[in-house]
């Protein structure tokens, strides 16, 4: 075997070996004889020792490292091998947490290029203003709320960030993308505010949106509320860490479709340890390490409390998540220490030091945090006697006054760089603060200081005192207290300003710099409204030939967006596989099993459709980054999400909040819409309520389309409003658009002649008029209701000799923002010409009674009933949905062309205008209380 050394391989291994006897003892080969040869923990299992004489030599040589120099330095050799393991590229797999240590050693430190002194005063002015900006924002008859703790904890991560890290937008492109956490954001303004780009007046206008306006700061970053300032809405926690893998890797996606250079910015998220419980927040990790996005940092503040009290008062978050964040794939670095620690774990021989820290659950660790230098001595180093000897020449203070990483510029600069420079992985920072750090003991570490938003006169002075800021008693006494400026021609300001104009202009920053889309002209939508002849189709196919048609459009083409989770072809967008290609970075390394097909799945590294696997949550943050790259990077997409309706508003609508918070645009398509239409899928799939919670956005344009001619015309309009540009909106405006469409087929009338656009557009207009009978009725319907609507216009015509026009309401919802907003000016001006809603004007005229239809429920028309001009009814599918053929399932909502006709004959009969005893008549004739007996009308009809 010649002079082979395995592990450990000192004078003391050698010792053991020449007292090992050549034939073991029966209990040393009983003892190898059941040693698993499965290795547990994920290290190779059923591979053959092909040299089983030089593998017992390594493990005799961890034994005797073991036995002569104990536990710890066997552990310390065994991750020195597996280190340098991974230098050499032998794939060793990764641990899964290491050392409740600093990841990168005191040695391995780059040189910081800051001036130290100078950041630390000014970050000393940034910490007193925002702590004061919300003390302030409590004086007598205010008192709107707030939140210092978290930036206290926070102010260092960040400070560093905009000293030496974060790249503006001031050389031409989109710069950084930084994602505060939102209970920092008063922090941010302080650090404005001494940049000159906010005022005292705005300091003193935080969460006064309208009384203080326009100096006025929202509580959270909002770029709705203040859309020069903020770019990313991050205080719905959860949201800031799923939007930013999809920003970072919308930011890939456009530099490989060459629509935009991405390739020096650079995504940061700061986020908090107890908003990593949200699902959000872990939810994706593993498409940023699937796609190598190393153009991404998380920076996780751990301060170890929630809202209310610690993250994991009996164990340890930074080991939870590092476990997390490396199983998924992820470059992790450990910022637990400052650097009074380097010279006492420089010390620990025998790492008991840093036993003692693996073995101090979060919960004991915010105790020291409150305590005094004496408990921490007495509790944290006194029942060891090595631990002891460490800190007995340090004074009580000393030892209270030993840091955590978060807190340390040079650490955390450390951190960073080497964020900035690992390749092929995302990195997360886990940085270990003291939550309401600097505030004093009041504040520090307590469970209620996530509460707690005003600091007394004692407070204040201890603070004050802390931060050597030259404020006098009397000032903290006599009222409010002050703000603090150093002066605009100090030393300070000046540092602060050459370092954002090194790295290229302020953040935050919103700058919106894309011009208007020369758009397509009507050649683009004449297929769709020319109708579907004889061929039955959904109307989501129909909005799939209007896109394939958009799409080969040579200015606007390339700028659409595919999104749909794991359903195009459910949505019978496979269509697109061979011309768009799905996105993915690493193109197609393997023959698809359909590669003969000539609807092929086809991967591309310039695809043009986002395939996000089965993640709702993903797609929309997809489409949130694809919807603002206008902003962003100053060049227009055109994203296009599809999804099964019922998963859309009711699971990710907090998101679709976010959206439009983001003043993201885009298109929504709700497909298989409807309580009825889904045929079979039943309950958790029978959405009859999309619409009524689109309607609670502001900022969602919600339509309803029968036909196709509809869906063009409300698609030309989205693409007119959101991407062409007037005098009032010239970068476009600020909505998204929500389509619900169907998998029920169809045929589709071609657009007739002298069609009211505006009608479609603004929600209703006149689709069939009733041409025979004498007893005249209005009957509207939306979506898939339109054709039960004209069934039920025929029998009405045919058999009781009722008129009945049919009416297709493209939009309930727009109809009632209208008229909302009809009133709310008369309320404010009486003394003008009072405005008429336009569903008023529109149906006024119109004879008879009202009875509105959908697949929705009633809800949703019944948002109109207040300004229709006449008797009103609603028919829809209130209730559970369930697995049946389609007529039965409108025979049970009475929502089919029968149930129509009894709507409509109940109604007149209200008015005295038929006998009551027809009503009777009807419900025997059509079997209406019988669901078996409706015609089980049409099956399948995907897409």
């Amino acid at each position: 075997m010649g002079n082979r050394r395995g592990i450990g391989a000192t004078p003391g291994t050698v010792a053991l070996r020449q007292r090992r006897n050549s034939v073991a003892s029966a209990s040393d080969r009983s003892d190898r004889s059941d040693r698993n040869p499965i290795i547990i923990g994920g290290l190779p299992s059923q591979v053959p020792d092909f040299d089983p004489e030089e593998t017992q030599e390594w493990l005799d040589s961890l034994d005797a490292a073991v036995d002569e120099r104990g536990r710890e330095r066997a552990r310390y050799l065994m991750l020195r091998l597996i280190e340098r393991a991974r230098e050499k590229r032998v794939a060793v797999p990764e641990m899964r947490s290491t050392d409740y240590v600093n990841t990168i050693p005191t040695k391995s430190e780059p040189f910081f290029p800051g001036n130290e002194e100078i950041e630390r005063k000014i970050l000393n002015a940034t910490r007193w203003n925002a702590a004061v900006m919300v003390s302030r924002a409590q004086r007598p008859g205010i008192g709107v709320g707030g939140h210092i703790a978290t930036f206290a904890s926070s102010a260092s991560l960040y400070d560093v960030g905009f000293n030496h890290f974060f790249r503006g937008k001031d050389e031409g492109d989109g710069g950084d993308q930084v994602f505060f956490q939102g209970h920092a954001s008063p922090g941010i303004y302080a650090r404005a505010y001494l940049l000159d780009r906010l005022s005292e007046e705005h300091l003193d206008g935080f969460r006064q949106e309208k009384s203080k306006a326009p100096h006025a700061l929202s509580s959270y970053p909002h770029p709705r509320s203040m859309p020069d300032f903020w770019e990313f809405p991050t205080v719905s926690m959860g949201l800031g860490p799923i939007g930013a893998i999809y920003q970072a890797r919308m930011n890939r996606y456009m530099h490989a479709r060459g629509i935009a250079d991405t390739s020096r910015s650079h995504v940061w998220a700061y986020l908090g340890d107890g908003e990593m419980d949200e699902p959000e927040s872990l939810g994706q990790l593993s498409i940023a390490a699937r796609e190598g996005l190393d153009n991404l940092t998380f920076v996780v503040n751990c301060n170890l409390q929630r809202l209310d009290g610690p993250v994991r008062g009996n164990g340890k978050i930074i080991q939870e998540l590092e476990s997390v964040f490396r199983g998924a794939g992820w470059n992790v670095i450990k910022l637990v220490w400052d650097r009074t620690w380097d010279p006492l774990l420089a010390q620990d021989r025998d790492g008991v030091l840093v036993n003692r820290m693996n073995t101090t659950p979060d919960g004991q660790f915010q105790t020291y945090a409150t305590e005094s230098g004496a408990y921490i001595r007495e509790h944290f180093f006194g029942d060891d006697h090595r631990l002891r000897a460490m800190v007995e020449s340090m004074t009580d203070d000393q030892i209270l006054h030993l840091g955590r990483g978060g807190h340390d510029h040079r650490k955390i600069y450390a951190a960073y760089k080497a964020a900035l420079e690992h390749k092929g992985q995302p990195t997360v920072i886990l940085a270990k603060t003291i939550k309401g750090w600097t505030l004093g003991p009041n504040f520090e570490g307590r469970n209620a200081t996530h509460q707690m938003k005003k600091l007394t006169v004692d407070d204040l002075k201890r603070f004050r005192d802390r931060l050597h800021l030259p404020i006098s008693d009397k000032e903290l006494e006599s009222g409010p207290p002050p703000y603090y400026h150093p002066g605009r021609d100090t030393e300070e300001m000046q540092y602060m300003h050459d370092r954002r104009l090194g790295l290229g202009g302020y953040v935050p920053t919103r700058v919106v710099r894309s011009k208007p889309l020369a758009l397509p002209d009507g050649k683009a939508y004449a297929t769709v409204k020319k109708g579907s002849g004889q061929q039955s189709i959904a109307t989501t196919m129909a909005f799939v030939r209007l896109l394939k048609d958009l799409m080969r459009d040579k200015e606007i083409g390339k700028r659409f967006v595919l999104i749909a989770p794991d359903e195009y072809r459910t949505f019978g967008m496979d269509s697109f596989f061979p011309s768009a290609k799905i996105y993915n970075p690493l193109g197609q390394q393997y023959e698809s099993v359909d590669r003969d097909l000539l609807l092929a799945y086809k991967e591309a590294p310039t695809g043009q459709m986002l395939h996000d696997g089965i993640s709702e949550a993903g797609c929309t943050a997809s489409l949130i980054a694809a919807g603002s790259a206008y902003a962003t990077h100053g060049e227009p997409l055109i994203p296009v999400y599809v999804f099964y309706s019922m998963f859309g508003f009711q699971r990710t609508g907090d998101q679709f909040w976010q959206m439009g918070d983001q003043l993201s645009r885009g298109f929504v398509l709700g497909a298989t819409a409807g309580r009825t239409t889904l045929t079979g899928e039943g309950l958790q799939h029978a959405d009859g309520h999309s619409q009524l919670l689109a309607s609670t956005n502001p900022a969602c344009v919600a339509y309803d389309p029968a036909f196709g001619f509809e869906i063009a015309h409300i698609v030309e309009d989205g693409l007119r409003r959101m991407y062409g540009g007037d005098e009032r909106h010239p970068h476009g405006e600020d909505v998204f658009y929500y389509l619900t469409v169907y998998n029920e087929p169809i045929q589709h009338p071609a657009e007739p002649e002298n069609v009211d656009v505006e009608g479609i557009l603004k929600g209703v207009y006149r689709f069939s008029a009733g041409t025979s009978g004498s007893l005249p009725a209005q009957i509207m319907a939306s979506g898939v209701a339109v054709p039960w609507a004209v069934e039920a216009q025929r029998i009405l015509a045919e058999e009781w000799n009722v008129r009945a026009d049919v009416w297709s309401a493209t939009s309930w919802n727009e109809l009632r923002r209208e008229a909302v907003a009809c009133e709310e000016h008369n309320l404010l001006h009486p003394e003008e010409e009072q405005q008429v809603p336009y569903v008023t004007r529109k149906l006024t005229g119109a004879q008879g009674p009202f009875v509105a239809v959908s697949d929705w429920m009633r809800s949703v028309p019944d948002q109109i009933a207040r300004w229709v001009p006449g008797t009103y009814q609603s028919l829809g599918a209130d209730g559970f949905g369930f697995a049946d053929t389609r007529g039965a399932a409108r025979r049970f909502f009475h929502i089919d062309a029968q149930s129509i006709v009894l709507g409509v004959l109940t109604e007149l009969a209200r008015e005295g205008k038929v006998d009551r005893s027809v009503l009777k008549q009807a419900i025997d004739r059509y079997q209406l209380l019988e669901v078996a007996a409706a015609d089980p009308g049409v099956a399948g009809g995907d897409a």
